[in-house]
C-alpha cells in the first residue's frame, strides 16, 4: 500500500509539473509611446547586431517592441506598419525558450502556439541566434489578398509587407537600446509545422532580439 501511495504521489506531482509548463496567454503592458530617441538618431544608430547579452527581455521592452513592430496605433484598428490594401496580412510570432506565441495586435497580448524551445528552427546553421532571448518571426498570409488576381503578385505584396514590419523592429531596437539583425535563414518547413501555419502563410523574415553584449 505504501509503495502504491508513493507511486501515485510521484505520478500526480509529475502531472502537476506538466500542467505548470503549459503555455498561457500573456497580456502585455500598455506600450510606452514616449520612449526612445528621435527618428533621425535611430536611423543614424541603426546597425545589425549578432551578439546578445545573457539576459531576458523585460516585460515592458517586449510589450513596446511588439507594438512598434505591428501594433494597433489608431481607433480604426490600423497598424504601425502599413500593409498593401490594408489587408493586415502579417503576423508576428515570438519564439522564446519556453515556447512560441503569436502576437495578437488587437488585444495587445501573446497567444500560445507551441510549447518548448524552437529557437534552433529560427537559427538554422547560424548558432549565434540561440544566444538571443527571443526571435520575432514575421509571416505573411497571402490569402488575405483574396483568391482572385495574380497569386505571385499577392505573395510579392505580402513579402513587401513583412519588410516594413522588420524595419519597424530595427528602428525600435536602434532607438531604445536593443540589439537585432534581420535574417532570412531559418528552417521554414520546420517552423510551419511547429506553428501550424497554413499553406498560404509564408515565414519571410526573422529578427533575433536582445540586449547588446
Amino acid at each position: 500500500m505504501k509503495t502504491f501511495l508513493c507511486a501515485l504521489t510521484t505520478m500526480l506531482l509529475g502531472f502537476s509539473g506538466l500542467q505548470a509548463q503549459r503555455l498561457e496567454t500573456i497580456q502585455l503592458n500598455a506600450p510606452n509611446k514616449d520612449r526612445g530617441s528621435s527618428v533621425m538618431k535611430a536611423l543614424a544608430d541603426r546597425h545589425s547586431d549578432r551578439e546578445f547579452a545573457n539576459r531576458e527581455l523585460s516585460h515592458q521592452d517586449l510589450s513596446d517592441l511588439l507594438w512598434a513592430a505591428v501594433g494597433v496605433n489608431r481607433p480604426d484598428g490600423k497598424r504601425t506598419a502599413a500593409t498593401a490594401l490594408n489587408k493586415q496580412d502579417v503576423d508576428v510570432y515570438v519564439i522564446m525558450k519556453k515556447g512560441a506565441y503569436r502576437y495578437d495586435a488587437q488585444g495587445h497580448r501573446l497567444l500560445p502556439v507551441a510549447e518548448g524551445d524552437h529557437r534552433a528552427l529560427v537559427a538554422g546553421p547560424q548558432s549565434f541566434v540561440m544566444s538571443a532571448p527571443i526571435s520575432l518571426l514575421v509571416v505573411t498570409d497571402y490569402s488575405k489578398f483574396g483568391s482572385g488576381g495574380n497569386v505571385e503578385r499577392n505573395k510579392m505584396m505580402g513579402i513587401f509587407d513583412t519588410g516594413l514590419v522588420s524595419q519597424n523592429i530595427a528602428l525600435f531596437c536602434s532607438g531604445c537600446g536593443l540589439a537585432t539583425v534581420p535574417r532570412a535563414t531559418m528552417d521554414t518547413e520546420g517552423l510551419k509545422k511547429v506553428l501550424k501555419l497554413s499553406d498560404t502563410q509564408i515565414p519571410v523574415i526573422n529578427n533575433p532580439v536582445g540586449y547588446p553584449k
